[in-house]
């Protein structure tokens, strides 16, 4: 299970920090989920996930403000002695002396924000679900084409690097090189980037390491790039039988996500940088709704259909 630090989440989001007598070195946050403590201010602690980072609103502060001072300090007992990560008061709510009167005993620290409680919580939730994704580092080169992230996968020293290469000084940019490290961020997204010690590096057997920022500028790299298109490379076989029309399409799993596959084969005279950018435009031009090959499909369907009703047309009128 990945975990990060909490002192990393407070500089990231720019907390203020209320109780600075608590030491936070060690607290770390283990869930991308946050919670805010409505059921338990009214006592309901089952089912309470008291590793989730805590935050209080306007509504959740308002109803410990006109509770009895003897309840809310029961409450606030319980909740801070449930070992919570931290408790973030938003829109700059100051903190009821109970409150840090509980969090210096128990140790649990006191952040404020002046973010709107929802649209703080869309942040938070959005950087702790990168930050704690599953993850897996694969072989490959992961290259921005037209704005589509295409994975090249293949054996070691069939032409990825040369193919990612091209693709650069054709204009497209280079995320990573040899090592991918990929997040998965939702059911839909998996999130590619390169480890920092190879990042814009590439290796080209016969050549060495060359650094693709310094030689092709700033908008030949990129950090981070969504994974839309797999390319597999293989080594030309005779007997096997490829696709050529593309009316059925092959997909890989990654982490649990589908992602469309197709298989290259390779052979001196092919191009790979033109298929690769062809590939990721179909695949675009396939997500909003076009398919060349099923077009191409009904076109012949309907001009056979249109040929066996001039034959019927003709033996009638025979």
């Amino acid at each position: 299970m990945y975990s990060v630090e909490l002192k990393e989440l407070v500089n990231k989001m720019n907390l203020k920090n209320l109780t600075p007598t608590v030491d936070i070195e060690g607290i770390t946050i283990t869930h991308s989920d946050i919670n805010r403590p409505a059921l338990q201010l009214a006592g309901f602690f089952d089912y309470f996930d008291s590793e989730r980072v805590q935050i209080m609103g306007k509504v959740e502060y308002t109803y410990l403000e006109k509770m009895d001072e003897t309840k809310r300090k029961e409450v606030i007992c319980t909740l801070f002695c449930s070992k919570i990560p931290c408790l973030i008061m938003s829109r700059e709510l100051e903190p009821f002396e109970e409150m840090l009167d509980a969090a210096r005993k128990s140790g649990v620290p006191i952040y404020q924000t002046n973010k709107a409680t929802s649209y703080f919580m869309a942040e938070i939730i959005g950087w702790l679900k990168k930050k704690l994704a599953p993850r897996i580092s694969i072989h490959g080169v992961l290259v921005d084409v037209y704005g589509e992230g295409v994975l090249i996968m293949g054996e070691s020293g069939i032409g990825k690097s040369e193919s990612a290469l091209e693709l650069i000084k054709r204009g497209h940019r280079l995320v990573a090189d040899d090592v991918v490290e990929i997040k998965k961020i939702s059911e839909d997204t998996l999130l590619g980037s390169s480890p920092d010690i190879i990042r814009h590096f590439i290796e080209l057997r016969g050549i060495g390491i060359i650094d693709v920022k310094t030689l092709f500028g700033v908008e030949s790299v990129k950090k981070v790039q969504d994974i839309n298109l797999v390319i597999k490379l293989e080594l030309w076989n005779p007997e096997k039988e490829y696709d050529r029309l593309g009316l059925t399409e092959e997909f890989i799993e990654i982490l649990g996500n589908k992602v469309t596959c197709h298989s290259i084969p390779i052979r001196p005279g092919r191009n790979i940088a033109v298929i690769v950018e062809s590939a990721a435009i179909n695949h675009r031009q396939k997500q909003m709704g076009y398919n060349a090959a099923e077009e191409l499909n009904n076109r012949v369907m309907g001009n056979l259909k249109k040929r066996s009703e001039e034959r019927d047309h003709a033996e009638k009128n025979k």
